[in-house]
């Protein structure tokens, strides 16, 4: 969530910043304006409050002195005004109320503002390619696809997925489902042991508040599943883990904080009809490993080239070639203010495919979340910053894995940092 203040200052720069994320301009004015309106409401109904707050306390001691003057008469009706003063402030608590909430509302349908350096844009085409790694594997045969190789070894049933559970589910077996388990094992140990993440397994059902908090609620809640109870599915562990400091006012010296989680993700795919049909690129339930960082303001972009170095180095030591490029506003999350996506190449595609999207947030989510801390020496606290990554996703890299380690006869080699999770097995066939 913006800072009201901030917009109340720029109005101009939040119309620039809406219209760069492709809304219209009239749009993006019609909503400024109704931002600013609302919090005008507002803010002259809480000004009013207050001078009838200093009138009830000046009419308090007038009484007194009423009294003491032996005027019955005067602190009667000093009474009398007293009493229709506190009617008033009690239902204009009740107004203020509802003019937070109307404010509230509207700028919690309102994006993140871009960075200055993300280019401007309308869709992927225009992201900005900011480097390349590793070389893309020579084959001598016509590459395939994954669930062509997995459906071929007998380990990937789409099938019984469907008979189960309906389109966009997977069932893996044997080889490959141990393949896919020492890819998310491989990632977490990576993660904590090497790059300084604690590792966390938090609840896959969350609450309103907690999805509001990092964005999901209330616009995109047709993407989510929700309990028989009221609570919804989690879609990535960014949800929980960043939610650990929602309300908490943290000390200074302690960030950041850096939390990874290895869990299943849930999401109804709502806007995705008939892309990726065939396979598991695009399902609705899949296991990622999430990096969350919480810093301070000052941190938070060097967090966000860190991070991404983190996730890029789980790509080189499984030897898979990908690029990292920076998105640009028209193609950028709701909650983000600047993102790298990795896409790691998959020959049976021939195309490059998104495996990792690694953001910085700023203050954005701690509004919604009302998470500070106190820097060192201060007494005013300030509003963290978050930052959210797929350190990386595993079903992906798993895809990513068979595609380019396969082999002419459909088997398929174990790229060696996981030979020590597959048991020393060093082919799928």
């Amino acid at each position: 969530m913006l800072d009201i203040r901030w917009i109340r200052e720029n109005p101009e720069a939040l119309v620039k910043a809406l219209v760069s994320r492709q809304w219209s301009k009239a749009e993006a004015e019609s909503e400024v304006q109704a931002i600013l309106d609302k919090d005008e409401i507002r803010r002259a109904h809480l000004g009013e409050l207050q001078l009838k707050q200093e009138r009830r306390n000046a009419a308090s001691k007038e009484i007194g002195n009423a009294m003491r003057a032996g005027d019955s008469t005067r602190a009667e009706e000093l009474k009398a005004e007293i009493a229709g003063i506190k009617a008033f402030i009690q239902d204009g608590e009740r107004v203020e109320r509802e003019n937070d909430r109307a404010l509230e509302e509207v700028l919690a349908g309102v994006p993140n503002v871009p960075l200055p350096d993300v280019p401007v844009g309308a869709d992927e085409t225009q992201n900005a390619e900011l480097r390349v790694v590793g070389d893309k594997p020579r084959m001598n045969f016509e590459p395939k696809e994954h669930f062509e190789l997995g459906e071929k070894l007998g380990m990937m049933d789409f099938e019984h997925a469907a008979k189960l559970s309906g389109s966009r589910f997977t069932v893996l077996k044997g080889q490959l489902a141990r393949l896919e388990r020492a890819l998310g094992q491989f990632m977490l140990d990576l993660h904590t042991i090497e790059h300084g993440y604690e590792e966390v397994q938090p609840p896959l059902l969350v609450r309103d508040e907690v999805l509001f908090g990092t964005g999901q609620l209330p616009k995109f809640a047709e993407d989510l599943f929700r309990t028989t109870d009221g609570r919804w599915l989690i879609p990535t562990a960014e949800v929980p883990l960043t939610n650990l400091v929602r309300e908490e006012i943290l000390d200074g010296k302690a960030l950041p904080l850096r939390f990874t989680a290895l869990t299943p993700c849930f999401r109804s795919e709502a806007g995705s009809a008939g892309r990726d049909t065939r396979g598991m690129l695009r399902q609705h339930q899949f296991y990622k490993v999430e990096l969350v960082s919480i810093t301070d303001e000052e941190t938070s972009l060097d967090e966000h080239e860190r991070m991404t170095r983190c996730a890029e180095e789980v790509l080189k030591r499984l030897g898979l070639p990908y690029r990292t490029v920076m998105l640009c506003t028209g193609d950028m999350g709701f909650g983000a203010r600047k993102t790298y996506d990795i896409e790691v190449w998959l020959p049976g595609q021939g195309s490059y495919r998104e495996i990792s999207s690694c953001s910085v947030c700023g203050d954005f989510q701690a509004r919604r979340m009302d998470a500070r801390y106190r820097p060192e020496g201060e007494k005013q606290t300030r509003f963290v910053h978050t930052l959210n990554g797929s350190g990386v996703a595993v079903g992906r890299a798993l895809i990513a894995v068979m595609e380019n380690y396969q082999n002419h006869d459909g088997s398929v080699t174990i790229p060696e940092v996981l030979r020590p999770y597959m048991g020393g097995m060093e082919r799928i066939g």
